[in-house]
């Protein structure tokens, strides 16, 4: 008998290791050709984005109808042994949630989400896995994901962007900016000569490429070189404060 029970737990072990094996590959939104799309009212001037799983690309758009925001869904996913994957969004005041469940012994999915917002609405984004882009933004935009890239550009508005693990780039025209990363780089190109940047990496490189002026500038590494090219002045109104636990922090005039 212990040898029976034995022999069907290694024969079970072996069927879930090849339907492993077989969706090896990983599922991409991508490969949904027929996205789902959702008009949403907004009611006021201010929108969150709650999202637990999904790449998010997120546009400031002058073409759409004010207090409503446009929403396009890609999902692909696939469970061998536990219930069928599905997705879900729904609006609830000024708060955009957006779910996914995909649990089981061989799950494989992956969502992305397409939010048009109009413009003139201040926009924050909690994103539990999955990067963020954004664009176009002249108010202010907060980002925060726990595991993913945050890339935001052609913006003026306040910033703070903060992930747990990976990059953050903007390449914007704000005069304030805040960006934190656990672990990744960071690379800031700004249009405008900024009033105040902070910026800090755990584990990564800091870069900062802004305008010609003179600026207070701050820096720290626990291990890497820096380099700041840019004319400098305690007395400056214009602050910069780059810090990284390892990595090089480099503060330099944009070419």
């Amino acid at each position: 008998m212990a040898r029976s029970v034995t022999a069907r737990v290694a024969l079970a072990a072996g069927a879930v290791a090849l339907v492993a094996g077989v969706s090896a590959c990983g599922a991409s939104a991508s490969d949904d050709k027929e996205p789902d799309h959702r008009s949403f009212a907004l009611q006021g001037r201010t929108l969150t984005i709650d999202s637990d799983d999904s790449a998010l690309e997120i546009v400031a758009a002058d073409d759409h109808e004010a207090g409503r925001i446009e929403v396009t869904r890609w999902f692909r996913g696939t469970v061998a042994m536990g219930k069928d994957p599905k997705v879900t969004w729904s609006m609830k005041g000024d708060t955009l949630k957006l779910r996914m469940k995909c649990t089981g012994v061989v799950a494989d999915c992956a969502a992305k989400h397409r939010i048009e917002v109009p413009r003139g609405v201040v926009v924050t984004v909690q994103d539990g896995d999955g990067s963020v882009r954004a664009r176009g933004f002249e108010d202010a935009l907060s980002i925060r994901t726990g595991d993913g890239s945050v890339h935001v550009t052609d913006s003026s508005g306040p910033l703070h962007l903060k992930t747990g693990d990976g990059s953050v780039r903007a390449e914007v025209t704000s005069r304030r900016i805040r960006s934190e990363t656990g672990d990744g780089s960071v690379h800031l190109q700004l249009g405008a000569v900024p009033d105040r940047v902070e910026s800090r990496s755990g584990d990564g490189s800091v870069t900062i490429d802004v305008p010609e002026a003179t600026y207070k500038v701050t820096t720290e590494t626990g291990d890497g070189g820096v380099d700041v090219s840019v004319p400098r002045a305690d007395s400056s109104t214009h602050v910069i404060t780059a810090r990284t636990g390892d990595g090089k922090v480099t503060v330099r005039t944009a070419n």
